[in-house]
């Protein structure tokens, strides 16, 4: 029988499941889903499942079984190869040292994950990412007012401007048919 030390830690939820494969929180004192446990483990709230029998530590089998679910419902993380590899190291030598190394090298994911939102949070209030969104928007003002009439415009620079754009469309005309 195997127990499991963190049971007597008191932020520890400490959840039963029945021969039935029921599974009763003795928290809230009512019986609870995976879903409701995968909720749990979202949260970052700290459980134990025993058996309620034997008062064995089946955390592991049940989170491998949330895992499962998810997985079929197309909420699918882990690769095949992945999988085949780890299987593979049942029984290697190197088993002892796979667990260790999964949840050092997720442990350090989640860090660059925190770290990743900690930056984006900070490059739109003041990063490089700011510097980008106030040019462009610049560039938007500018473009905007380009395209905005300014008052009433005389006839004087109505006809200069008709003018200019004549030029120009002689100019590349001329331009045109020296190409062909």
């Amino acid at each position: 029988m195997a127990k499991n030390p963190n049971r007597d830690a008191p932020d520890v939820v400490i959840i039963k499941k029945y021969a039935n494969r029921r599974l009763y929180n003795t928290e809230t004192s009512s019986y609870i889903t995976l879903d409701h446990l995968a909720t749990m483990v979202r949260e970052g709230r700290e459980f134990q499942v025993l058996d309620a029998r034997t008062e064995e530590d089946i955390t592991r089998s049940v989170l491998a079984q949330i895992i499962m679910e998810e997985e079929s419902r197309g909420q699918t993380m882990l690769p095949v190869n992945f999988l085949r590899q780890l299987i593979s190291m049942y029984g290697d030598s190197m088993q002892g040292m796979v667990p260790q190394y999964l949840e050092a090298s997720m442990d350090a994911f989640r860090r660059n994950q925190a770290q990743f939102h900690e930056a984006m949070k900070g490059a739109f209030s003041g990063g490089p990412f700011a510097e980008i969104a106030r040019r462009n928007m610049e560039m938007f003002e500018a473009a905007t007012t380009a395209f905005t009439p300014k008052g009433k415009p005389d006839a004087a620079s109505k006809d200069d401007e008709i003018a200019a754009l004549k030029a120009q469309l002689a100019e590349l005309q001329s331009k045109i048919e020296k190409l062909g």
